[in-house]
């Protein structure tokens, strides 16, 4: 791997890595609905007049369906489950829950045939998850199933989305694919995260929590696995969880 796409990975690690304490905080306060609403709302203000300004929306109209699939496969879905699961899971189990990540994307890349997977890429894996495992701790006994599965959920949808943005997306605007996914996302969260709301104003930590999610882990973080993605592909891209 390039310098470059060192730079970027460990950058991605460490700006991924926090998004699940912030949720955390955040759920306290916030429904999951209304927390993806906040979060991609914010986002889109900041991105969409940057893109727009730049003409990096315009090319992305002939490509709404791959779009939008993205935008369903790695938004929409995983970050409102990612919410439900931290309701009653601790962040460090969900994070290493997710780090089952590029397992899921080697597997889907294997099938897909879109990369060559050899057997020591997977044996590394392997022995990476394993790590986390030992680094994290596997407290289970308290979680619920359905917590569970919701991050099994999470998991496929991180592992899927890169492969749908390099395979139909990755000769677009990163921007403007950005700013789209994120907006999309905002409006489609619209009526639901408006009438689930919160009944009393949150308290600051859980908007700083927010502000945190929508600014660092989303806006800027989407634009640096862009760039990634493009360095190092799909599947080695997965492997910051």
């Amino acid at each position: 791997m390039s310098r470059r796409g060192w730079a970027l990975f460990l950058a991605m690690g460490l700006i991924w890595g926090v998004p699940y304490l912030l949720i955390k905080v955040a759920v306290e306060e916030f429904s999951p609905a209304t927390l993806v609403l906040a979060r991609t709302a914010i986002a889109a203000v900041i991105l969409v007049p940057v893109a727009a300004t730049k003409g990096q929306l315009r090319p992305l109209l002939p490509y709404w369906r791959p779009l939008l699939a993205y935008t369903l496969i790695e938004i929409c879905i995983p970050w409102v489950l990612l919410g439900y699961a931290e309701q009653t899971l601790s962040s460090s189990l969900t994070g290493l829950l997710v780090a089952a990540v590029p397992l899921v994307g080697a597997l889907l890349v294997w099938m897909t045939g879109h990369e060559r997977v050899e057997r020591r890429r997977v044996a590394g894996l392997l022995v990476g998850f394993a790590g986390v495992a030992l680094l994290v701790g596997f407290d289970v006994g308290s979680t619920n199933l359905g917590a569970l599965l919701a991050v099994v959920g999470v998991v496929v949808g991180y592992a899927l989305g890169p492969l749908l943005l390099a395979r139909y997306l990755s000769h677009l605007p990163a921007l403007g694919v950005v700013a789209a996914s994120i907006a999309l996302t905002a409006i489609g969260y619209l009526p639901v995260g408006l009438l689930q709301r919160p009944s009393r104003p949150p308290s600051a930590e859980a908007w700083l929590s927010v502000l945190g999610l929508a600014l660092i882990c989303t806006a800027l973080a989407f634009l640096v696995f862009f760039a990634l993605i493009a360095e190092v592909g799909p599947a080695r891209a997965t492997v910051i969880t």
